[in-house]
């Protein structure tokens, strides 16, 4: 049985055992590259194959690493019309010392680098893009009550949190001293707008964390890296989304990430076609543009300062530190924008 660093396939195997069935044979395990938080893997054995997701090897900020959260909304959009992973497992810390969810692993297109897009044609580039919009749509359409979510998250208030969550995190996890975070904090909690709505955000919505076809990349197989999930305002998961067209968020995926490819739709594009599909006004989305900022910029930092402690495993963690500071400045100029 191979070995792998964050896994004890021994353990894993008598798991499997009891807990997944039609499992048989020897379990073998390879570590998906792409990921900055949780670390994934995907698991074959057998005729199956599945896909372990488990909390980084250092983890600096509580509740940003809950597996059980990611796998209980998987579970719950199974039938939503929302795509997702069928969800298989979930595991305790008393099976290798730190919980994890498995689920079936989804055949299809996994674009994380410019280069990746480089082989479709620019109209195909801009039905995945478009696509990804509509599916972020049905997604914020679902009614969480209907699929067992009422009780995940608090919704009123969720904006001020979000905000106030940040900033204690960064102080958590900052290696240095950033002017513009802390600016771009107290200018976001000072002008916080009203709330546009409830429902389930997935909390990094990007399109390297989509899955799409072969053969066809507007037909989205599924959403995956729940692990944000919660309960707020949609409109979140929109200008996150715009914020990671920004090639200032390249170095955190060692650059060239595919959400920064100039051949994607203009953001302006891209949040027409959501406005259409949901039907929702866009009023204040500066706001929530520089939201997304703050988030990414923190997030960054912090996977910067596990790398810097040696608790990283894959490669490209190099250049993750170079993204905060950029990303703060374009978060200030945002709302300057769009206050």
């Amino acid at each position: 049985m191979n070995t792998l660093d964050g896994l004890d396939l021994g353990a894993l195997a008598r798991f499997f055992a009891e807990n997944v069935p039609g499992f048989r044979g020897e379990l073998h395990a390879e570590l998906v590259q792409g990921g900055r938080s949780h670390l994934t893997y995907r698991l074959t054995g057998g005729q199956g194959s599945w896909v372990l997701r488990r909390p980084p090897l250092g983890g600096l900020t509580p509740s940003a690493h809950d597996v059980a959260r990611e796998y209980r909304v998987v579970s719950a959009l199974a039938d939503s019309g929302v795509p997702v992973a069928r969800a298989v497992a979930l595991g305790d810390a008393q099976v290798m010392g730190v919980p994890f969810a498995l689920v079936e692993y989804v055949d299809g297109v996994v674009i994380r680098t410019e280069a990746q897009l480089e082989p479709w044609p620019d109209q195909l580039v801009a039905d995945c893009a478009h696509a990804l919009m509509d599916v972020l749509a049905r997604l914020h359409a679902v009614e969480p009550a209907s699929v067992g979510l009422d009780g995940f998250g608090r919704s009123e208030g969720y904006l001020a949190r979000q905000v106030a969550r940040r900033h204690d995190q960064w102080q958590r996890v900052r290696t240095r001293d950033l002017p513009d975070v802390e600016t771009l904090h107290a200018v976001l909690a000072q002008v916080c707008p009203p709330e546009c709505g409830a429902s389930v955000v997935h909390g990094d919505f990007r399109i390297g964390n989509a899955i799409p076809t072969h053969d066809d990349p507007s037909r989205i197989r599924a959403l995956v890296d729940w692990e944000m999930a919660t309960l707020g305002d949609p409109l979140a998961d929109l200008g996150l989304h715009l914020v990671y067209a920004d090639p200032a968020f390249a170095p955190v995926l060692a650059g060239r990430a595919a959400s920064t490819s100039p051949r994607l739709p203009a953001p302006a594009d891209l949040a027409e076609r959501y406005a259409t599909a949901s039907g929702r006004s866009l009023e204040n989305l500066g706001y929530y543009i520089a939201l997304g900022y703050l988030k990414i910029a923190v997030i960054a930092e912090g996977i910067h300062a596990r790398h810097r402690q040696g608790l990283t495993l894959g490669s490209g963690f190099e250049t993750v530190g170079d993204a905060p500071a950029p990303l703060a400045a374009a978060g200030l100029r945002a709302l300057r924008r769009n206050p």
